[in-house]
């Protein structure tokens, strides 16, 4: 008898734990907006997420490139290797024709956007800051030391990411293990420069087509019975 009130005492203890409700889950954040655009290179196609939320001024300063077709018979020029199989390196590509550029675009670092230089990172090849045009980079592996560093000395403000890479990174490891001229190049840049630049045949938004219509299927016609001679 004492052990029936024992458990059901046990057992009332229990039952208020068990019918609480668990609270349900905050909605996840939107993403961050993006613009697609696909780069058409004799390789194969890239496409890259340029982040117009996040990295606004620089993103909104290439778009305007693709959408003015300034992008169009630009190249992949450059391949760089930080190891020997190629899992950190880089490759670069952009406008080399100075007739194409617009006028440079004001720096905006890593430390504003919140992007950092890890995989498929896209980002804008420049001199001292504010002086960056359409020369870009695709990061291959993580090469975060290209970052803004304010606690840094010299120039700490790193470079400016501006995208990303979803499709497509097949095509920037073949780019990067193109023939390179072992006398080409200046400074650091010298025997990486690739001997037959990838040609960037295009470069356009990636809009979404819409789905395509389900066929009708229309029922079989009915056969007249046949007459009975």
């Amino acid at each position: 008898m004492i052990r029936r009130h024992l458990l059901a005492a046990a057992l009332m203890l229990a039952w208020p734990a068990a019918a609480q409700e668990v609270p349900p889950a905050p909605p996840a954040p939107p993403a961050p907006a993006t613009v697609a655009i696909v780069l058409t290179t004799e390789l194969g196609p890239i496409t890259i997420a340029l982040e117009t939320e996040r990295a606004p001024i620089t993103a909104n300063y290439i778009l305007r490139h693709v959408d003015e077709a300034r992008l169009d018979g630009a190249a992949f020029y450059r391949a760089m290797k930080l190891v020997p199989d190629g899992s950190i390196g880089l490759v670069q590509g952009g406008i080399q024709d100075g007739r194409k550029l617009l006028p440079p675009v004001a720096h905006e670092p890593t430390t504003t956007t919140g992007l950092t230089h890890d995989e498929g990172a896209v980002s804008l090849a420049r001199g001292a800051p504010g002086t960056a045009q359409a020369q870009f980079f695709i990061i291959l592996g993580n090469l975060n030391g290209l970052d803004a560093k304010p606690a840094g000395a010299g120039d700490n403000q790193g470079y400016a990411v501006f995208g990303r890479v979803t499709a497509g990174m097949e095509v920037v490891k073949q780019i990067q293990n193109a023939a390179v001229s072992a006398t080409k190049g200046e400074g650091a840049m010298r025997g990486q420069m690739i001997e037959a630049p990838v040609k960037i045949i295009s470069a356009k938004r990636l809009i979404p087509l819409p789905p395509k219509p389900k066929p009708v299927v229309k029922p079989a016609a009915k056969r007249p019975a046949a007459r009975r001679r």
